[in-house]
């Protein structure tokens, strides 16, 4: 399986990441949606726990969502 948690999707945004996850009450509600959602489709996508694919694509379709939200945030703090 493909990881999918922040540390592997921006690996360049590392330290900009655990700095926003203290210093950023909104980053930090995001970042741990993200990966409650991100846990769901590991333990669907493993057989672990079973539904419907209406409801893994909805899933999916947030994961995209938060991480969209969570970039958006990282690059904002770069520039800063």
């Amino acid at each position: 399986m493909e990881k999918h948690d922040l540390y592997h999707e921006f690996p360049e945004m590392h330290d900009a990441i655990h700095e926003l996850k203290i210093s950023n009450p909104h980053f930090k509600k995001l970042y741990d949606e993200y990966h409650e959602v991100n846990k769901a489709v590991h333990r669907i996508e493993t057989g672990a726990e079973n539904t419907t694919d209406q409801v893994l694509t909805d899933y999916r379709l947030r994961r995209v969502f938060l991480k969209d939200e969570l970039f958006e945030i990282l690059q904002k703090h770069s520039v800063n």
